[in-house]
């Protein structure tokens, strides 16, 4: 039976262009092109947004796997008219960072632009890599179906700003009252917006409508090879010693976020 949308475009890389800004672009570009391949999905690739606009019409899925490039002003309305006629984007892991300035005493911040606005939602920073417990939240989506209450992952712990709580519709979260090595590890903030009401409950996934389409954000994602590594240290729950695994797949090898995946591209391909 033809699908109503049978073609998707994948942007998945680091910046600057060509290097792998801390984690495995490749592993999880071949992993995603598996998925899509399962569903009969003929799929684009690219390593940034620079030609974005290319390759959108005709596209129903937009997937971004990224580690430092972002939708510039010009890419972000692209994206935004698109998503507006029925376009239908899957941010995961990095895609909520991008664009960093460089502070007084060798810290660095994240910048808020465009592309967040598009997409929703934006990163502040990360504790060192963790194990912890991530909970489901929205089990009436169709984007969480087959999924367990509550799943373990070994990944990034991302804080991410949701834009508008109001009209989003929160799908994952965890817990994290107090951010380990706050103001010393990654990127330092004036405020921890990521952070919900009741001081310790962050969002992880999260899906809105945007015009006649819609935008999902999984913040989950991490993996990275000897090679590809940056991680100083990881917190103790993944190693006594803090030593970071030279080969790390995270969430990629557990069946909840596998099933994640699927049916993120059966939302984003319209079955």
């Amino acid at each position: 039976m033809p699908q109503p949308f049978a073609r998707a475009h994948l942007i998945a890389g680091g910046f600057p262009p060509g290097q792998p800004a801390g984690h495995d672009h490749d592993y999880a570009r071949l992993r995603l092109l598996e998925l899509l391949g399962a569903r009969d999905v003929h799929t684009s690739s690219s390593s940034d947004f620079v030609d974005v606009a290319r390759w959108l019409p005709n596209t129903g899925l937009l997937i971004t796997y990224v580690s430092g490039p972002f939708a510039g002003e010009e890419q972000a309305k692209a994206i935004q008219g698109w998503l507006a006629d029925g376009g239908r984007w899957l941010a995961l892991h990095g895609s909520s960072g991008g664009k960093a300035v460089k502070l007084d005493g060798g810290k660095r911040a994240m910048v808020k632009t465009s592309h967040h606005e598009v997409l929703g939602g934006f990163f502040l920073n990360h504790p060192p890599m963790r194990r912890f417990r991530v909970d489901v939240r929205d089990h009436h989506n169709p984007l969480m179906r087959d999924l367990p209450d509550s799943f373990e992952v070994v990944d990034e712990l991302y804080q991410i700003e949701v834009a508008d709580l109001a009209t989003t519709d929160i799908l994952l979260t965890t817990e994290l009252a107090e951010v380990p090595l706050e103001g010393s590890f990654g990127f330092v903030y004036e405020k921890d917006t990521s952070v919900l009401e009741d001081g310790k409950t962050r969002v992880l996934g999260f899906t809105r409508p945007a015009g006649k389409g819609a935008v999902t954000y999984i913040a989950l994602g991490h993996c990275h090879t000897p090679t590809t590594n940056s991680q100083p240290f990881v917190d103790k729950s993944i190693d006594p010693e803090g030593k970071t695994p030279l080969t790390l797949r995270g969430p990629w090898e557990t069946d909840s976020y596998k099933t994640i995946l699927r049916n993120a591209i059966d939302w984003g391909i319209g079955l």
